[in-house]
């Protein structure tokens, strides 16, 4: 069920290390997802148990910058029980959040949530 020819509005699932990064894909390799907002943290994850709430920033950069080394594939997983938004509507909710600065918690809005809230207009997440 994962494929790898992403298009746009689909969820990508990033393998990190320890947790899986949430991203959504806008097209011509770009993706929107939760970074954090001091720039100098580190990277959002669900093992760092003492950082349950701080600020994520909204960000759209290349995928394969927001991947680095880790792999990734498309997993619109849900989409067996809600139904996505049209991709127009997805990007154009997505491109409305790009620069925001969010609350970022891990057991209520994470990156998983984040992404399916854009394209199911609900946040829903197993990773909690």
């Amino acid at each position: 069920q994962k494929n790898c020819k992403p298009q746009p509005g689909d969820l990508i699932e990033i393998d990190r290390t320890h947790h899986q990064h949430w991203a959504l894909y806008m097209g011509h390799g770009y993706v929107i997802h939760l970074t954090p907002a001091d720039e100098n943290s580190p990277p959002m994850s669900v093992s760092s148990v003492t950082l349950l709430t701080r600020e994520a920033k909204v960000k759209k950069e290349l995928l394969r910058n927001a991947a680095g080394n880790a792999n990734w594939c498309v997993n619109n997983k849900y989409d067996q029980y809600r139904n996505p938004f049209p991709a127009e509507e997805i990007i154009r909710r997505a491109e409305r959040q790009i620069g925001r600065v969010v609350v970022y918690r891990l057991l209520y809005k994470n990156c998983e949530h984040f992404v399916t809230e854009l394209r199911y207009g609900e946040g829903i997440s197993e990773q909690v």
